[in-house]
């Protein structure tokens, strides 16, 4: 059960790691506030989310081994929330079949089915254990605890 979650969580870093590669390369070229090709389209608030994707998708990587539950939550809410603003533009320009988003909502799709396989080893059994660690106990730390 853990290494499936572990598999999971892997492949979810890898994927949130080539996206923060793609954005520190537009950043790169094309400066912070690029606005990915729409021009005067994009607003302000288009261009700050996109450049916050380069901090926030290594972070969500990064968190899906130190803290499982905040990393697949952050990774959930990225995906989810880059589809929808992206669809956005996608919807004025007619772009539903461009490569970047295409890969995006098939990995939003492939997050919303195996989250729920990843967390199952963190769930939570009440209340006060929102403030426990995201680190299973192991048979005999239970027993000893």
């Amino acid at each position: 059960m853990h290494r499936r979650s572990l598999v999971i969580r892997a492949f979810f870093a890898l994927c949130l790691l080539a996206a923060t590669l793609n954005h520190a390369r537009a950043i790169a070229a094309h400066g912070l506030l690029w606005d990915y090709g729409y021009g005067d389209d994009a607003v302000f608030a288009s261009r700050v989310f996109w450049a916050a994707l380069t901090l926030l998708d290594p972070l969500a990587a990064l968190l899906l081994f130190v803290r499982p539950r905040a990393g697949l939550a952050l990774t959930v809410a990225i995906i989810v929330c880059d589809v929808l603003h992206n669809g956005w533009y996608v919807a004025r320009h007619g772009q539903w079949l461009a490569t970047f988003y295409v890969s995006q909502l098939a990995f939003c799709v492939a997050v919303l089915a195996m989250t729920p396989l990843a967390a199952r080893p963190f769930r939570l059994r009440g209340p006060i254990d929102a403030l426990k660690s995201d680190v299973p106990k192991s048979r005999e730390t239970v027993r000893l605890g």
